[in-house]
């Protein structure tokens, strides 16, 4: 399967990454619009954390074995049959938060910006490269097949 692979060590904190996913998932799809109409509606599903000099991007790991999808009590968390990634359906969530709890990576937070549902990578959905990785102008993040236990 493939899966976004952090290269912290290129990463500037730019934060285009989160722009590109705020965008990737508005209803617009274009950058203006997005951040100028609807930006108080969506949050990126990819997080840049900072320390000092070091930064990078945080966003689901794509586990093997899921705990946000074993904590899931309404079936939300699940594993998409056709492309192996770990998502969210919104329309069942309900908001409990055992995801949050659970990911060991820290990647899933609560939207509270009218949904109140788990909000996490779906690896955007239906492209063949996620708009973080397509975005990132020192390829911090790549998308690529990576094998067992990473």
């Amino acid at each position: 399967m493939k899966r976004i692979v952090i290269h912290e060590e290129y990463c500037i904190g730019c934060h285009l990454c989160e722009i590109h996913c705020l965008v990737q998932h508005s209803s617009s799809r274009d950058i203006i619009k997005a951040y100028r109409l609807e930006r108080s509606h969506l949050m990126p599903r990819v997080l840049v954390e900072e320390s000092g000099p070091i930064s990078f991007a945080l966003q689901c790991r794509q586990c093997e074995e899921p705990a946000c999808i074993e904590a899931c009590i309404s079936g939300a968390m699940h594993r998409d049959e056709r492309t192996g990634a770990v998502i969210c359906d919104e329309s069942k969530c309900v908001g409990c938060w055992m995801c949050i709890m659970v990911c060991p990576a820290g990647a899933i937070r609560q939207n509270l910006l009218g949904t109140r549902i788990a909000s996490k990578c779906d690896l955007c959905y239906g492209a063949d490269v996620p708009a973080c990785v397509a975005h990132c102008p020192n390829e911090a993040l790549t998308y690529e097949e990576v094998g067992e236990g990473r």
